[in-house]
């Protein structure tokens, strides 16, 4: 086979596929107990003629198996199957597969059913992309790249702070929505949930209070809950919180931090505006109050919106982001922007808790974030999701579902179902019929939204997912 049958990375596409053919005839040896526990293997050569394959490719495959703890190599002896395995190579129960339909409805229900899900199943209440609309050809054109890259990349702890060219990058791109920040203000995080938790680390105790939108992200009810503080909700409207109810939550309960998102909010798609962010920024500076800005969803609006970070200088504000929503959920990478002395206390409590920062995910989002095809991606996808959003509303309206605003940009619709219409009943009848749901229950902290249903345009192009809402409604 000549070399114009090798990949980019060097490897042979049919090379593998052979490589997986003779691992699978000899765990099928197994699971038939033809092999069993303890016995050895064909020799490499002999398996190699069986297989017809060349010795080189049973190698390979025999490593694998090792690796996995299928057989073992004793020197000079060859290969024999464990002891531990005893031919279980049993198919998995379906039953064992996808979501479990008695779970109880609560902030993590979404995020289970979802992540658990197998590709039977419809999403339109997951809060992710289509795998279809992320920029796999620029991804894979940074692999490549970084598997041709230095060794310290590679296998060496990065800094505490994260790669020094994405910050730069990351300064740069925060000056365009108006946050002044130098690179060392600026710390890298596994993911924009993980940059959350951090700040919770640092900035709160058991028992603290918590000021959160109701309904907001339901994650932030889950992450919270872990780190055992008071949470409050204030309803959110269509330009940022309810100020006369924020004003009297700080009174009454002198909450430690407010968390929410600015732009694109999540669920209701509801952009702030500059007089209430003014507002909540003073409110904040009498009651002491910090607050840490989500803005993960940033790319994806039509033309930046205010954000408080701007409006305060990250004096009493903490801005977070990440680029699972518009380049890859498998490239974990957050950042947190902050003021000097934060970032240095994040730096310690970073040492002490991961270490250092993750290396090589940094050097992929870079390329990619400096590579022209990104940004020809977000133009795209800002365009396709204002057409999904169009078709999505009008079939939802016609089930009688009723848009709570007609969001700017993004990929949530905020929904008031039809009237006498429960969202977690029509949620867990949804699932039965193989389709994920986000009932407004899980958004609120006070149980006020299960007249409410969040949906992803980008994941409701299926017509099932309409024809089940109609059966069930």
């Amino acid at each position: 086979m000549g070399d114009k049958l090798r990949d980019d990375m060097g490897n042979h596409p049919l090379a593998r596929t052979l490589v997986e053919q003779v691992m699978q005839a000899i765990k099928q040896r197994i699971s038939a107990r033809t092999l069993a526990p303890g016995a050895k293997l064909p020799s490499i050569r002999s398996f190699a003629e069986v297989m017809q394959v060349s010795k080189s490719t049973v190698v390979e495959a025999y490593d694998r198996l090792s690796a996995e703890g299928v057989i073992l190599s004793r020197r000079g002896a060859g290969f024999f199957v464990t002891g531990q395995n005893s031919g279980h190579y049993t198919p998995l129960s379906l039953a064992e597969i996808g979501p479990k339909l008695d779970r109880e409805v609560d902030p993590l229900w979404v995020s289970r059913q979802s992540l658990e899900a197998g590709e039977q199943y419809l999403k339109p209440g997951c809060g992710w992309m289509p795998a279809s609309w992320m920029p796999e050809v620029p991804i894979r054109k940074a692999l490549r790249n970084l598997s041709r890259a230095n060794d310290a990349i590679l296998t060496e702890y990065g800094s505490p702070l994260g790669l020094s060219e994405l910050r730069q990058f990351l300064a740069r791109r925060a000056a365009t929505y108006g946050i002044e920040a130098s690179p060392d203000q600026i710390m890298l995080a596994g993911s924009g949930t993980q940059a959350i938790d951090q700040l919770c680390r640092y900035l709160l105790e058991p028992g603290d209070c918590v000021i959160v939108d109701d309904p907001c992200y339901f994650n932030f009810h889950a992450l919270l809950r872990a780190h055992r503080v008071k949470v409050v909700s204030v309803p959110f409207t269509p330009n940022g919180p309810d100020l006369v109810q924020f004003e009297q939550a700080l009174k009454e309960h002198r909450p430690r931090l407010y968390i929410t998102n600015s732009a694109l909010h999540n669920p209701t798609g509801a952009t702030l505006s500059p007089v209430v962010a003014h507002r909540v920024l003073k409110l904040s500076e009498q009651y002491d109050l910090t607050i840490i800005e989500d803005d993960i969803f940033a790319d994806l609006e039509p033309e930046p919106a205010p954000r408080y970070a701007a409006f305060d200088g990250l004096d009493r504000v903490v801005h977070i982001g990440s680029f699972s929503k518009t380049l890859s959920a498998s490239i974990r990478c957050g950042y947190i922007i902050a003021r000097p002395e934060w970032i240095d206390g994040l730096v310690d409590l970073r040492i002490a808790t991961s270490f250092g920062a993750g290396h090589f995910s940094a050097e992929l989002v870079l390329s990619v974030l400096k590579d022209g095809g990104y940004r020809k991606h977000i133009e795209a996808l800002r365009t396709r999701l204002a057409g999904v959003m169009s078709t999505t509303t009008t079939q939802l309206t016609n089930l009688g579902f009723k848009p709570w605003i007609e969001p700017r940009g993004g990929m949530f619709l905020w929904c008031e179902l039809p009237e006498g219409v429960d969202a977690t009943d029509l949620a867990q009848r949804a699932l039965a019929q193989n389709v994920v749901l986000a009932p407004g229950s899980v958004f609120s902290l006070c149980k006020s939204a299960n007249r409410f249903m969040r949906f992803n345009a980008a994941q409701a192009q299926d017509v099932r997912i309409f024809q089940t809402l109609a059966e069930l409604l």
